[in-house]
């Protein structure tokens, strides 16, 4: 085999929606305030009974049932999460349990926003080389975990849930090469630290950096995959913030492409936001069997990645 390809996706969310008018009872902001600074009108929140690795499961059934493969099928899983709250066993493990997946290498990638994108190049790289022949790549996270709820400036923002792939090996590639990277020196502009772990963050730093370096390396992602933007028919950055996905976005060129804007609804899921955006545009028929999507992932550490895929 000389690449790998995704073959299905999925994804899962928590049952309760907090809307931004609940919020508003909660701390001094209101549904404008939020709306006007993020995009953000509701997102998803799990209870205190449903674990990452359960928000995980979840979407990785439903891309295994969408792949028409069995959890035997699967010999390798990759979790991207920053809100594992226990060193071991990993998220990665938990999943592989609770599916009943037999012996597979499971492990845990930790690059916060831009987890998946580093997940599935993982994945991919490790398919390409023979180590693998299936692998899960899921990107699951529970941000409510990790919120100061009386903080307006970051519990406006977050929401919880899991996006799941099944990638295969393939004798054409459907998984770009992957470009990939972080500015250390700044690593502290977006963190989960202390104890207990508190999301924090500089957002104007974040902003700045956000809109002014990446659309230019979004633009190398599509050169590394020999691909112009405006043949792109479909962009997934993840979903931090609407100011900054759109200009994003706009800034790349990608004229023809559905630009994912589930940040709206979900709000900023972390590692899941990629693959969760991506499953609902294909579940909805957004995009269709081989487009072009650009993968596009940002934010902890200031750490980067991305990759061109075909869709599924």
């Amino acid at each position: 085999m000389t690449g790998s390809r995704i073959s299905a996706v999925g994804h899962y969310q928590p049952a309760r929606v907090l809307t931004n008018e609940e919020l508003a009872g909660m701390v001094d902001t209101s549904d404008a305030w939020i709306t006007s600074r993020v995009g953000i009108r509701t997102r998803h929140i799990a209870g205190p009974d449903e674990p990452v690795d359960e928000l995980a499961a979840h979407a990785a059934a439903k891309a295994l049932a969408a792949a028409g493969r069995a959890p035997a099928d699967i010999d390798l899983v990759v979790v991207a999460t920053s809100t594992a709250i226990d060193r071991s066993p990993n998220m990665a493990a938990r999943v592989a349990a609770r599916l009943g997946i037999p012996g597979p290498a499971a492990l845990d990638v930790n690059v916060v926003c831009a987890g998946f994108p580093h997940a599935l190049a993982t994945a991919d790289h490790a398919l390409r080389a023979g180590a693998a022949q299936r692998a899960l790549v899921i990107g699951a996270d529970k941000m409510s975990d990790v919120t100061d709820w009386t903080d307006r400036t970051t519990c406006v923002l977050v929401g919880d849930g899991a996006g799941a792939a099944v990638v295969e090996a393939a004798e054409e590639a459907g998984i770009g090469p992957v470009l990939w990277g972080s500015v250390p020196e700044m690593g502290n502009a977006v963190r989960i630290e202390g104890t207990p772990p508190r999301f924090a963050q500089e957002g104007q730093s974040v902003y700045r950096w956000a809109t002014t370096r990446l659309p230019s390396i979004a633009r190398q992602v599509c050169e590394k995959a020999g691909m112009a933007p405006e043949d792109l028919a479909g962009v997934v950055l993840h979903q931090a913030n609407l100011r900054i996905i759109e200009p994003l976005a706009a800034k790349l060129g990608a004229v023809n492409a559905v630009v994912a804007r589930d940040v709206t609804d979900s709000g900023n899921t972390s590692a899941a936001s990629i693959p969760l955006a991506l499953s609902k545009l294909v579940e909805r028929g957004e995009l269709t069997t081989g487009d072009p999507v650009l993968l596009f992932g940002f934010g902890g550490n200031l750490s980067y990645a991305g990759q061109v895929v075909r869709c599924p």
